[in-house]
């Protein structure tokens, strides 16, 4: 007999739907008021149930309950719980390894409470398994926004060991899932310190040079060690600041079969940890250009988004025009791009926040990007700087590369193990 997960079933094993395993029950529409005689209660949603099956409960929301309700809602050590419905997490599910006494559940969460003779761990990592196979995205409801409603995932389709092999399962799962997850929360904390050395490794020597760069712990302010042969210059006395525009968009001879870079929002998420931007998500015409108060820059203009996402920097691999939302710097002959660039990609950003003017939408003002004022080494320096760094911080992003797929390989790893232990492929109790 075949399933979403299995070819055939096990010894033993039975096949069900999840409404044989478990009390299938849909949470509380959110309640923001009382009705009079309700209590105030936290309650638990879908941001706190994980991918992996863990649960968050950092961050907690409460909302207004009936005493009966809450006492139907309640969750308890042996539950299951699936997030109900959202783009990103319909399906995930985790097991509740403890009470949470006086919390109920929102209705974006399903619980499922076991029947006499099954255990919730099983049943979690099984939908846990059943999500990663893709089985539960394609079974959900999709009219707008997928859902996997309480009476789908009552009918779905389940496995039934004995309970003696759903509890030697769970037993092996956590084992073995917590070690992998150890060894991926050990990457993780690598990859961090990493960052937080590739970061130092540029800060230091854009505003120290490369014979400090081992020396400095806390490279701010600038002032109290630059090198006694630099300066502290405003910007603008060694580059040009030119702010963008946005032409009219009624003409559509301006934005239609056209071919110059424009630099607009679109490209701020490219512009995270790259160096040259050589193209764009828009492109503008020469009429376009010559009908408004937006320039055409050279090549090897620095760019800094200066609204909504603040602080996002490239440097123009080709000739380009760029929206309001970008300030852009033309260098001058004391000024090399690329060393303007590692100021704004790693030792100016802490100073981009208390430039940031606005309640709703984050903007850095004509005039604060006009009283920037850097670190100036000599040319040769910059250059000697931007060379070292262009050496030494592959060296660390190789590192990262291997880390990131070591998490990667793990993730599958374990992905697969559960798939093969809540199938039955492997007997865990004879496995090591």
């Amino acid at each position: 007999m075949t399933g979403p997960l299995w070819e055939t079933l096990p010894k033993g094993w039975r096949e069900g739907r999840i409404k044989n395993a478990a009390t299938v029950t849909l949470g509380k529409m959110l309640q923001t008021k009382n009705s009079g005689s309700d209590v105030i209660a936290p309650y638990m949603r879908a941001a706190n149930v994980q991918p992996d099956g863990a649960l968050a409960l950092d961050s907690v929301n409460e909302m207004w309950f009936g005493e009966p309700e809450l006492e139907q809602l309640d969750l308890r050590a042996g539950d299951a719980v699936v997030v109900e419905g959202g783009q990103g997490g319909f399906g995930r599910a985790a097991y509740m390894a403890e009470d949470l006494p006086g919390w109920g559940f929102q209705n974006s969460i399903i619980r499922l409470r076991p029947h006499r003779g099954f255990d919730g761990r099983f049943i979690a990592y099984y939908l846990i398994a059943l999500r990663a196979s893709g089985f539960i995205r394609a079974y959900a409801n999709a009219v707008s926004m997928p859902h996997l409603t309480a009476d789908k995932l009552a009918k779905t389709p389940l496995l039934l060991p004995p309970l003696d092999e759903q509890r030697a399962i769970a037993d092996y799962l956590d084992r073995e899932t917590a070690r992998i997850d150890i060894l991926i929360g050990e990457q993780e904390r690598l990859i961090e310190m990493l960052r937080e050395r590739r970061h130092a490794l540029r800060v230091n020597a854009a505003v120290y040079g490369t014979a400090h760069v081992s020396q400095v712990d806390s490279p701010l302010p600038w002032a109290r060690q630059l090198p006694a042969h630099w300066g502290v210059v405003p910007l603008t006395a060694v580059a040009q600041l030119e702010s963008g525009h946005t032409p009219s968009r009624t003409r559509e001879d301006w934005w239609t079969d056209t071919y110059i870079p424009w630099v607009s929002l679109h490209d701020v998420g490219n512009m995270q940890g790259i160096k040259y931007l050589n193209d764009t998500a828009q492109h503008i015409s020469d009429a376009g250009i010559a009908n408004s108060s937006a320039r055409l820059l050279p090549a090897r203009t620095v760019v800094l988004s200066r609204d909504a996402t603040v602080g996002r920097t490239a440097i123009m691999g080709v000739p380009m025009a760029t929206s309001q939302h970008f300030a852009a710097w033309v260098c001058g002959p004391l000024l090399d791009p690329e060393y303007l660039w590692v100021l704004f990609a790693d030792a100016m950003q802490p100073f981009f926040g208390s430039f940031q003017n606005g309640s709703t939408i984050r903007t850095i003002g004509m005039g604060d990007l006009k009283a920037f004022r850097i670190p100036l080494p000599p040319l040769g320096e910059q250059r000697q700087i931007v060379k070292f760094l262009d050496q030494e911080t592959p060296k660390i992003d190789a590192i990262m590369a291997q880390s990131e797929r070591f998490i990667e390989l793990s993730k599958e790893r374990r992905a697969a193990l559960i798939t093969a232990a809540v199938t039955g492929q492997v007997d865990v109790r004879t496995a090591a």
